[in-house]
């Protein structure tokens, strides 16, 4: 006998339960994807907030959002991985607080009547960002209305200098690129081992692969 298909998922109630449990930790939730992964599902959020995150941070979202899905049955009775992470440099800038998040960074935007920019993030507000651009550093304002597409640029010298400046001192993202596990068999525990996020073996769940952005 064939075992029984697991129930569809929601995935608009899905959305909705992880921006309420991210919201309540002080973060926002920037990017959710739920794909099959082995005989589980796989959960990918991505957080970011204010003054970015930290290791910390990214402990407490995933454990609200296990609370806040073994609550609930979005997940169904399958097992599933929670991973938390924050938003990889490549992450495209199209909310104005990804634009305040990002300045004094190096940005390049394509304009939605042809040509790009490049410059750096002077200022962001609810309508549009100022920019200066070029060496002599002058002033651009663009509406986001403007922008078709933009993204941060790795500057691998300036980061180096700002790694030489801050050396021995604590910084604002410390941790946020480090990686836990927190295995929900046996309750909680954090434990650092990688590259930018929080992994919580937990709850239930099956799912194909998508973003629920």
């Amino acid at each position: 006998m064939s075992t029984p298909a697991s129930p569809r998922l929601d995935r608009r109630k899905l959305r909705e339960l992880v921006e309420r449990a991210v919201e309540g930790t002080g973060s926002d939730l920037e990017d959710l994807v739920e794909q099959r992964a082995g005989a589980r599902r796989l959960l990918r959020i991505a957080v970011d907030r204010d003054g970015g995150v930290t290791s910390d941070d990214l402990a407490d979202v995933s454990h609200a959002l296990s609370a806040a899905l073994d609550a609930s049955n979005v997940m169904g009775e399958a097992p599933y991985v929670l991973e938390v992470t924050s938003p990889g440099v490549d992450r495209p800038l199209t909310l104005p607080r990804h634009w305040r998040r990002n300045t004094g960074r190096l940005v390049k935007a394509a304009l939605a009547e042809g040509g790009e920019v490049t410059g750096r993030v002077a200022a962001a507000d609810d309508d549009g960002v100022d920019l200066l651009v070029g060496d002599a550093g002058e002033p651009v304002r663009l509406a986001y209305a403007a922008v078709a597409r933009a993204k941060v640029q790795v500057e691998f010298n300036r980061a180096e200098s700002a790694h030489e400046d801050a050396d021995g001192e604590d910084g604002a993202h410390d941790g946020a690129d480090g990686d836990f596990a927190d295995d929900g068999s046996d309750g909680d525990g954090a434990d650092a081992a990688g590259d930018a996020g929080f992994d919580d073996t937990s709850g239930r769940g099956g799912g194909a692969d998508e973003s629920l952005s």
